[in-house]
Order: structure tokens, then C-alpha cells, then sequence
């Protein structure tokens, strides 16, 4: 049997793909400039996720307001793994944790928040496979904007068509154009850290 949590994502040799999705005054300027600017916050915990169904499940296919783009954020992986490696789970785990004060405190602290959710299904339903998403808290947002960002790419239209075939019951056709998520392989002290197992 396979693992249960899994990062699989989009990913060459130097990136790997996340996804947002946000209303058009912040996703315009930031497809254009390849980084966010306000009404961007900066104040608060942004979430990114490699899992493109994932966000399709939240931003129910970009359909909920001020969820109309899709954004497809290509960050190099060493900021990724350095996200991964300052990470705390939402949620003591009995297995990483001496206990729910140990974790209490860490998780208080940390700029970096692991959260592990049901991955999904084209049509939406529930795998057993979990899929990660990472909270970068304020304390990080800049470096993530001005340093991690390759390029910010527009899913929208690619969005629009998936749906639209899959509306149409053309599952076949709305799979082929998914982007290509495979397993993202990672150092074991990270996998322990964020509750691979």
C-alpha cells in the first residue's frame, strides 16, 4: 500500500508548481509583474498548494467569488524544501510530538504551517490519499514574493476548458489536460518533520 500523505506536483530540475486562486485586482497585476502587490496582504498567512484538483475542490473551478483565477506560481525548489523544513502541522501528531504542549508552542511560533487534506478525484469525490497544502505566514510573505517566485502563470482559460469538458461528461478528454503531477521526492529528515509516513 502507498504512503497516505503525498506531495505530488508539477516540477523540473529547479521548480515546482503551486497554485492559488484570488479575484482579478490581485491576479492581473501579479500574472503580469511575475510577483503580488496590494490589495495582496502581507499581513496574513497565504496558503499554497501543489495539488491542482485540490484547488479545484476549494475555488470549486475558479466559480466562488473572489476565486476567479487560477494561478499557477513556479518557486524554486530549495524555498519549497526550506518552507517544508520549518513547517509544524496544524494538529498534534502523537508521532512527531512529545506531546500537545510541545506542539502547542511550536506551532505558535512557526512561520510555516503544514495542513494535510483528502486529495480529490476529477469529479470532485475524496481519495485516501492526503494532499499538503503550506501556510507561509507573514513573517515570510516578502521572501516568498521577492525571492522565491519564478514566474506566475495563468491557469484561468486551461481551467475554464477542464471544466467545461467535464460539464459535458468528457472525462477522458478534461484528464489529458490536467497538469502532470507526479511524486515530489524529498530528504527523509523533511518527510518525518511534516508527517509523511
Amino acid at each position: 500500500m502507498g504512503r497516505l500523505q503525498e506531495i505530488r506536483a508539477e516540477y523540473n530540475q529547479n521548480t515546482i508548481t503551486v497554485y492559488q486562486a484570488y479575484n482579478k485586482t490581485i491576479a492581473l497585476p501579479a500574472i503580469k509583474n511575475n510577483r503580488f502587490e496590494k490589495p495582496f496582504s502581507f499581513n496574513r498567512m497565504t496558503w499554497i498548494k501543489p495539488s491542482y484538483l485540490w484547488l479545484m475542490e476549494r475555488s470549486n473551478w475558479g466559480l466562488k467569488a473572489n476565486q476567479e483565477y487560477i494561478l499557477a506560481i513556479k518557486i524554486k525548489r530549495a524555498c519549497w524544501e526550506k518552507a517544508l523544513s520549518l513547517g509544524v502541522l496544524t494538529h498534534p501528531d502523537k508521532e512527531i510530538y512529545a506531546n500537545g504542549i510541545e506542539w502547542e508552542s511550536l506551532f505558535n511560533e512557526a512561520k510555516v504551517h503544514i495542513q494535510w487534506d483528502p486529495e480529490r478525484t476529477l469529479r470532485g469525490g475524496k481519495l485516501q490519499e492526503r494532499s499538503i497544502q503550506v501556510g507561509i505566514s507573514r513573517f515570510l510573505i516578502e521572501e516568498l514574493n521577492n525571492e522565491w517566485i519564478e514566474e506566475i502563470a495563468d491557469y484561468t482559460p486551461l481551467t475554464r476548458k477542464i471544466h467545461q469538458l467535464k460539464t459535458q461528461g468528457k472525462h477522458k478528454e478534461a484528464k489529458r489536460l490536467l497538469p502532470n503531477e507526479r511524486v515530489y521526492p524529498l530528504p527523509q529528515d523533511i518527510e518525518k518533520r511534516i508527517g509523511i509516513r
